[in-house]
């Protein structure tokens, strides 16, 4: 990784090596094929975050803007997993944003289900969803 990454670099590169852990990371603007190889995931690490050498110092800067404009509007693998995709939708005047933190009527987030698994010891919680937590917390 470059020497001298900023602090919105270090966590692009960080997300995409854990989609990339996770086996949700894929090639070609994330419509392709997943991505097997390390170094691979490396590659799109630097060039998501704008930290590749292969690149000008202007185009590095678009990139990283364009990365973080898809983290705020919940556009990466990781946040479509976790159910927050971003609503196409505007908040009027009055209206608020009710559960926009991705919890559910006085539910648990996933965050928070994962947390208690953890301290149950419950094997497999990192692969489980929502849905599989509950139930494996249930029993």
């Amino acid at each position: 990784m470059a020497s001298h990454e900023s602090k919105e670099q270090r966590g692009t590169v960080e997300r995409v090596m854990h989609e990339y852990k996770e086996g949700e990371l894929r090639t070609g603007r994330g419509k392709g094929p997943k991505v097997k190889s390390r170094k691979q995931a490396v590659a799109i690490a630097l060039h998501e975050a704008g930290a590749t050498n292969q690149e000008s110092p202007k185009k590095n800067k678009q990139n990283l803007a364009r990365t973080k404009s898809k983290e705020r509007k919940g556009q990466t693998a990781e946040a479509e997993k976790e159910g927050k995709h971003a609503q196409n939708r505007t908040v009027h005047k009055g209206e608020s944003r009710a559960r926009s933190n991705g919890s559910s009527r006085g539910g648990e987030t996933k965050e928070q289900l994962y947390a208690k698994a953890k301290a149950r010891h419950i094997e497999g919680r990192s692969k489980m969803s929502k849905a599989q937590l509950q139930r494996a917390l249930s029993h």
